[in-house]
C-alpha cells in the first residue's frame, strides 16, 4: 500500500527482517526431524548456507572448510587471493591499520591487477579438496576473467554486485549481455543483487540458475549513506520470490533458487529469509566472526576499496568462535551469532515444518 511522503510523492511501505517475526503453528515437532538441504542445478548442499565472497569471509581454505561442512564457500575472484601470491601479509596490516587510515590502504592495496593464473591456483586448490567450487566476478570483470574461471573447472559461477540488472546502459563501454553470456555458458550461473519483482523477473528471463536478493546491505557496507539506495529485506524476498512463482508459470515449470543477500547478520535472519520465501541464504559477517576467517576480526567488501566513491569500511566485528561452532554450535553466546543452523532446526521444528519448501509456506506478523 502506497503512503504519502509529501504532496508530489507517495512510497510502498516495505519491511526489514526486523520488522517481521514467524508465528508458530499448531504442530511442533523434534529439531533432529528437520531437513534443511537445498539444491540447485545438480548441486546439494546439506546447508542452505552461502558464504559471501568477501575477503574478510572466505579464503580458499574456509571454502573447503565450509565445503566439507555441507555449504557453498564463493570465492571473490577479484580479491587479495587473485591479486597476490600470498596475501596473509597483507591480511594482517588490514587487521592493525588506525580506523582513518583504513580505507586509503584498502584503496592502495586493491590497485594490485587481478592475475589470470592466480585464479586457475586458487579454483585449483578448491577442486583438488573434493568440494563444490565456486568463484565470483563483478558484472564490470565477468566478460574479462569468465573464461579463466570456467578453464579453472569452476562448478557454479557467481555473478555479484550492488544492484545488476540484465538492461544495464553504458555509453562508455559494451555491457555485458546477461541472456547470451549465460547461454554460451557451460555452467550454472547465480546473480544479482537484485530487489524487486520487475528486475528479478529479467534476471530469471537471462536463465539464471539463482537470483541474488539484496543491495549490498550488509554490516560492512554503507550503501545507504553514499547513495541513498536500500530495501528492506523482508519486502525484497517475498517480491523476488513472487516473481519465482511467476516466472515458474511463464516458463513452463523452470525453478531459479532465490538467495537472500544482506541483512543476514543472525541466526533468526537465517529464518526470517526462508520464510519470506529465500531458498537459501548468502552470509557475510557471521563468518567473519570465526576464528578462520582471513579477516582476523574485522569485515569489509569490494565497496570498501572502491578507487572513487567507497561504499563501505572496514569494520570491528571481533570473533566469537570457530567455523564449526558458527555454524553448528555450541553457542556461548545469546545473540544469534553462533549455531546458526541449530536455530533455523529449531525454527523450523517449533512451527512444525519438516524442510526448507514447506517452512516457506510458514505465517509471518509485523511487529
Amino acid at each position: 500500500m502506497d503512503i504519502d511522503i509529501g504532496r508530489a510523492k507517495r512510497g510502498r511501505r516495505a519491511y526489514s527482517f526486523d520488522d517481521v517475526a514467524i508465528v508458530p503453528s499448531r504442530r511442533t515437532r523434534d529439531p533432529e526431524e528437520v531437513s534443511v538441504a537445498w539444491q540447485i542445478d545438480a548441486y546439494r548442499f546439506e546447508l542452505p548456507i552461502v558464504a559471501a565472497p568477501m575477503d574478510s569471509v572466505m579464503s580458499p581454505e574456509t571454502v573447503i572448510a565450509l565445503g566439507r561442512h555441507g555449504g557453498l564457500g564463493v570465492l571473490d575472484l577479484e580479491g587479495l587471493w587473485t591479486r597476490y601470491d600470498d596475501p596473509e601479509t597483507l591480511l594482517d596490516e588490514v587487521a592493525r591499520l588506525d580506523g582513518e587510515r583504513a580505507t586509503a590502504r584498502l584503496q592502495e592495496i586493491y590497485r594490485e591487477p587481478i592475475k589470470p593464473e592466480l585464479i586457475t591456483a586458487r579454483l585449483k586448490q578448491i577442486r583438488e579438496a573434493g568440494v563444490t567450487v565456486a568463484g565470483a566476478l563483478s558484472p564490470q570483470r565477468t566478460k574479462q576473467f569468465a573464461q579463466s574461471v570456467v578453464d579453472a573447472g569452476v562448478d557454479l559461477f557467481v555473478i555479484r554486485g550492488t544492484t545488476v540488472s540484465a538492461e544495464h546502459v553504458s555509453g562508455q563501454t559494451e555491457p555485458l549481455n546477461l541472456k547470451e553470456f549465460i547461454y554460451e555458458l557451460d555452467v550454472p550461473v547465480i546473480v544479482g543483487g537484485c530487489a524487486t519483482h520487475q528486475a528479478a523477473l529479467h534476471l530469471m528471463r537471462t536463465g539464471a540458475a539463482g537470483v541474488l536478493v539484496g543491495f549490498g546491505g550488509g554490516a560492512a557496507h554503507t550503501t545507504r549513506k553514499v547513495l541513498g539506495v536500500a530495501v528492506p529485506m523482508a519486502t525484497a524476498v517475498s517480491d523476488v520470490a513472487a516473481a519465482r512463482r511467476d516466472y515458474l508459470d511463464e516458463s513452463g515449470g523452470r525453478y531459479v533458487h532465490v538467495i537472500a543477500d544482506g541483512s543476514i547478520g543472525r541466526s533468526g535472519d537465517v529464518a526470517k529469509a526462508v520464510a519470506c520465501g529465500a531458498d537459501s541464504v548468502m552470509v557475510g559477517s557471521p563468518f567473519a566472526r570465526a576464528t578462520e576467517a582471513p579477516g582476523r576480526g574485522f569485515h569489509w567488501g569490494a565497496e570498501a576499496w572502491h578507487p572513487d566513491l567507497p561504499r563501505g569500511e572496514r569494520v570491528d566485528i571481533g570473533s566469537v568462535g570457530s567455523l564449526e561452532s558458527v555454524l553448528f554450535g555450541p553457542s556461548t553466546v545469546p545473540d544469534g551469532t553462533m549455531n546458526l543452523i541449530g536455530a533455523l532446526r529449531r525454527a523450523m521444528a517449533t512451527t512444525g515444518y519438516t524442510d526448507l519448501k514447506e517452512f516457506q509456506r510458514v505465517e509471518v506478523v509485523v511487529e
